[in-house]
């Protein structure tokens, strides 16, 4: 399978790039967060120092595989020896549409089962973001419940593998 992103550990160089996403309402749109203040580099910069050094978070820069341009962020958060919260967007807008999500989030799902050796990972995805619930759910997530306009997904380790064994290979 070609891949056209990678995935790599996010640093704090990105906050030169990332800062302008969360100025950004459209990327926000459906993630329930909206910044009280404009997201300046130095801020920015202060937050990725932050969750860094969080031991229950693994954080990655999507980025073309063509041009190494880092488009995105990709996270496992609330790790435990069995299970993560999953969380992905796309900050550059001209790349929606375009299966980044799809590519990222089997990136991502490979590295909690395969690397991690997590049983289940769950997600929250507003109800109204069909896209990404569609995405999801062609990776085997499956809808656990509804809860603040939230679809709350739910993937085991087992359905995943099941459903992806081709491209393991």
């Amino acid at each position: 399978m070609s891949s056209t992103v990678f995935l790599r550990p996010l640093v704090l160089e990105d906050a030169n790039v990332s800062c302008h996403w969360r100025n950004n309402p459209e990327i926000w749109k459906f993630t329930g967060f909206v910044p009280d203040v404009p997201i300046t580099k130095d801020i920015e910069q202060k937050w990725i120092t932050d969750v860094l050094k969080k031991t229950d978070q693994k954080r990655f820069a999507i980025c073309l595989v063509e041009t190494g341009k880092y488009i995105g962020n990709v996270q496992l958060l609330k790790i435990t020896r069995k299970s993560a919260e999953f969380h992905l967007f796309i900050g550059e807008s001209e790349y929606w549409g375009k299966g980044i999500g799809k590519e990222a989030t089997r990136l991502m799902m490979d590295f909690a089962f395969l690397e991690l050796g997590l049983e289940n990972v769950i997600l929250q995805v507003d109800k109204e973001n069909l896209a990404a619930i569609a995405i999801y759910r062609k990776h085997g997530f499956v809808e656990v419940k509804i809860e603040n306009q939230r679809n709350v997904m739910r993937v085991t380790r087992e359905n995943y593998l099941n459903n992806h064994s081709n491209h393991l290979v």
